[in-house]
């Protein structure tokens, strides 16, 4: 038996290159690799950041711009939510070294230099690199562009309520609750006492009055559990045909669906027109959407509308431009009831909430360390170019992610069990049919002789 002790002994200083155990290799990424490079995606995206580099003998080592952006796609592969975890991966797999092509002897980039280098890169260069991988989803026939569906989701952001200060003079809110309780009468009040008068207070966390110094882009909003937290809103255009991601945009979250709309369909449409010439035909959405406007905007651009129409009791159609809305609406409304509405809006409940899914939950995004609305969107950028490229590694490799590696046994087994049971749930049925058969056929012949006896 190897004990631990016997292992125990100085380390060589020198190695030879052919001693070195090598990694069994990753099939994910050995098959993400070749997509890239069958693509050319170093070359593209080396051209488009070579503005941001100058030969300079000084400074830190830069870094290659392939090589950050395979960082960011790890960061979503792996579900990891910050730079450092994703410095820290890199640095701690083989199997990601190989993909991001370091050997042994060389240092993976440290979680300064991926941020150093986001913040270098342009926003239109992260978008640049999701129309690129929309390109090659048109290639493999993935996008239609036909039906889209929208939708939007909060994304809790890097700051706390506590550092909220006041837009007109930077007043904290600790420092306005105190006034308040001497205004009260309180001349020292403690915590609670506080807490207590702030609970009673009705609409107390107003956007028009509060910001956060950390992260001003950031909105004060109610979240899907209740919380009232500091958040983003990220709003998707999913196609209905492939489930592929065709725009999105990160907006206000104080900003309503029907305002943000415009410039996700706006995206949407850019990227549909150069699959087909009509661009999108068809938006399907949830009743959060509805609105005059919105559905006569979708008129105007040729799209046909799937909207429910919420509760709002018998509406009042008067006014200048109300007969354009009305008659848009009605329209809305008769083909919400029909059938083709039902599936829309059972693939629209499926597919986009499956990308909030793969991006937020299992991407590692739903709080987001970062702050600032463009360098939030560069992450989310490159996250739904690695949404889009699973795509294309589900059709070719059968997972999405590396982690489906691991349940492909288990998968298999369950279906060769399923197929054991299905085949002896046929022998069981067709050995029933043989033993009823069996037992007629003998009820036939006793009833035979007892009636051949009977006419003798």
């Amino acid at each position: 038996m190897g004990t631990r002790r016997k292992r125990e002994r100085q380390q060589d200083l020198w190695i030879a290159t052919s001693d070195v155990v090598q990694t069994p290799g990753n099939a994910f990424y050995d098959r993400l690799n070749q997509i890239l490079d069958g693509h050319k995606f170093d070359a593209k995206v080396e051209r488009l950041c070579q503005k941001y580099y100058k030969k300079s003998p000084y400074g830190r080592p830069s870094m290659a711009p392939g090589v950050y952006f395979r960082c960011l796609l790890i960061g979503y592969f792996e579900g990891l939510d910050s730079e450092r975890g994703i410095a820290w991966r890199t640095a701690d797999s083989l199997s990601l070294r190989k993909f991001l092509s370091y050997a042994l002897d060389e240092a993976t980039p440290d979680h300064s230099t991926i941020s150093r280098t986001r913040r270098l890169f342009w926003l239109e260069t992260h978008k640049a690199v999701f129309r690129w991988v929309l390109k090659i989803l048109a290639e493999e026939g993935l996008i239609s562009g036909r039906t889209v569906s929208i939708d939007a989701t909060t994304l809790e952001a890097n700051a706390a309520m506590k550092s909220i200060v006041r837009q007109d003079h930077g007043q904290s809110y600790h420092e306005y609750l105190t006034e308040l309780a001497h205004a009260a009468g309180i001349e020292n009040p403690t915590r609670e006492q506080l807490a207590r008068l702030d609970r009673k207070r009705k609409k107390k966390g107003s956007n028009r009055e509060w910001k956060s110094p950390s992260d001003p882009d950031a909105r004060i909003t109610k979240m899907k559990d209740g919380r009232t937290h500091l958040a983003h809103k990220a709003e998707h255009a999913v196609d209905l045909t492939t489930g592929a991601l065709l725009a999105m945009t990160l907006q206000p979250a104080d900003h309503g669906d029907t305002t943000t709309i415009h410039q996700t369909l706006e995206a949407a449409q850019a990227a549909a027109g150069e699959v087909n010439e009509r661009g999108v035909e068809e938006v399907v959405a949830d009743k959060g959407y509805h609105s005059g406007a919105v559905l006569t905007e979708w008129h105007d651009q040729e799209a046909r509308s799937y909207i429910p129409e919420p509760e709002r009791g018998r509406r009042k159609w008067q006014g200048e431009g109300k007969a354009e809305e009305q008659k848009r609406t009605y329209e809305n409304r008769r083909r919400v009831r029909g059938d083709r509405n039902k599936r829309l809006q059972k693939l629209r409940s499926e597919l986009t909430e499956r990308s909030f899914a793969h991006l937020y939950e299992t991407g590692g995004m739903r709080r987001v360390h970062l702050r600032g609305r463009d360098h939030i969107l560069k992450r989310l950028l490159v996250h739904g170019a690695a949404f889009n490229l699973s795509l294309i590694l589900r059709k070719t490799l059968g997972v999405g992610k590396p982690r489906r590696l691991q349940g492909l046994c288990l998968e298999l087994l369950t279906q060769f069990a399923c197929l054991f049971l299905w085949l002896w749930t046929k022998l069981s049925m067709e050995e029933r049919k043989l033993r009823h058969f069996a037992l007629q056929s003998s009820r036939w012949m006793s009833t035979l002789h007892s009636r051949s006896a009977q006419f003798k």
